[in-house]
This record gives C-alpha cells, structure tokens and sequence, in this order.
C-alpha cells in the first residue's frame, strides 16, 4: 500500500531558482528522449544549459561503422540541442557501449562540472531498470546505468579539493560546491516535474534532428514516431501533475 501511495503522490515542480545546468547523459539523443521539452522551457527563460555526453553514439548504429558514424552522430547531436537553446555541446570519448563507472568517469564529469559552475546538473536513470513500477520492467543499459551513478557521485566530487586535486594543480579547476540539486530524468520514481507543454513541440524537432539514427529504427514515419513517444511520456505524467503534461524527475537535492 505504501509503494502504491507513493507511485500516484503529486509531484511537485522543478525549481526554477537557478541561471545555470549541466546535463550529462551517455548519448546522442538521451535527453531528447528525456526532457528536452524542460529544457526548452527553462532556455526560453534565460536560463543558461550546457550539454555533456559521454561518448559520441558510435556503436549505435548497425549499418554504419564507428569511425563514421561518430562525426554524424556529433552533428546531429548539435543540431538537436540549439532547437532548444542550448549552444554548447561537449564529448568526453569515453568508448560507446561499454563505457566503466569508476575514478576516470567520475573525474571527467566532476571536471566539467567544476568548469561550467551549474546550480542544477541532470542526468539519465541510473538504475538496473527502465519502467517497471509495478515490478519487472526492461533492463537499462550499462552506459547508462555508468554515467548516471557517476554524474551523482561527482556532484560531490567537485566540490572537495582533496578528490582529483590534478584538477586544481594540472588544470586550474578550483572545487565548486554550487551544485543544489542533481535531477534524474527516466527515472520510476519520480518526485518532480516540470510543464511541458511550452517546449513540447521544440522537443518533438529536437528528436527529429537525429535521422541517422530514427531512419534504422523505426518503419514508422519519423515524425508519427517521435511525437507518439514523446506525447505517451508527457502525458503518462499528468495524472500526477495536476493534469498537465510534464517532464518527470526524480530530485536529489546536494
């Protein structure tokens, strides 16, 4: 009884008191997949979003190999985020599809959080499981499950001078506490969220950016796809959000 109280509560919405984001998702294409109705929203309120990927989505796709699938999948991956405001996109080369938790990934992303100072950072779910509020659900992938943990853990990380001190003393990255809050989009347990119906249609032209990848999976007509998906998230949401359409997000506040 309790888990099912806790799945239908209302969320609240997300903060808006803040200039500054760092999303960080393995990825092309994860947070448009996610939340980028949110944030085209928060964008158009002069709010400032940097994007963060892990890798470049080399293997993601079967009939292109790595090498050129790489620049193609950057490209796409830019011209999605300036649909919705965001100008700046920035890799890490970490190798698509098996990317590791552990002391690199956490010192790559405390490093970046350290050099763009975001009040807010988002990532994707990190847990073994997309879905399955009712038990089960289907398995999430390890680069996934890697970078999110890892994007948790350095939240904290940049913060301490004594953890990755070379970032001080190799790059002259001072520690920045100013984190307030790490979101987790994707995830089954949310605890907020925010209206998406400003930024919904940006978000559908934002997903439309990724063709290379859209066009091996799906038969559908790719516009059909993506506003079905997109439209099926939002909407699975209101019912907790007082009837309006919104992106969901599990708050974990620093």
């Amino acid at each position: 009884m309790t888990e099912q109280r806790e799945q239908s509560a209302s969320l609240q919405p997300m903060p808006t008191d803040w200039q500054r984001a760092l999303a960080v998702v393995a990825h092309p294409d994860d947070l448009e997949y996610g939340c980028s109705a949110a944030i085209a929203d928060w964008t158009d309120g002069g709010r400032e979003v940097v994007y963060l990927l892990a890798t470049r989505g080399e293997a993601g796709i079967d009939t292109i190999a790595p090498a050129e699938c790489a620049p193609l999948r950057e490209a796409e991956q830019r011209a999605s985020a300036a649909v919705v405001g965001v100008s700046r996109v920035e890799f890490l080369d970490h190798r698509d599809g098996i990317v590791e938790y552990g002391l690199d990934l956490r010192r790559d992303i405390a490093a970046a959080i350290r050099r763009h100072r975001p009040e807010l950072v988002i990532t994707l779910n990190h847990r073994d499981t997309w879905g399955g509020d009712e038990g089960g659900g289907y398995w999430n992938t390890p680069d996934h499950k890697a970078v999110g943990r890892a994007t948790l853990d350095a939240a904290a990380d940049a913060g301490n001078r004594w953890i990755f001190p070379e970032l001080i003393s190799e790059q002259g990255l001072e520690p920045w506490n100013g984190v307030r809050w790490v979101a987790v989009a994707g995830t089954s347990t949310p605890t907020h969220a925010a209206d998406a119906r400003p930024g919904f249609e940006r978000s559908v032209k934002s997903l439309l950016e990724h063709k290379a990848y859209i066009e091996v999976l799906t038969d559908q007509d790719p516009e059909e796809y993506v506003r079905t998906f997109l439209d099926g998230n939002v909407q699975r949401v209101a019912a907790r959000f007082g009837g309006s359409p919104a992106v969901a997000f599990e708050l974990f506040p620093r």
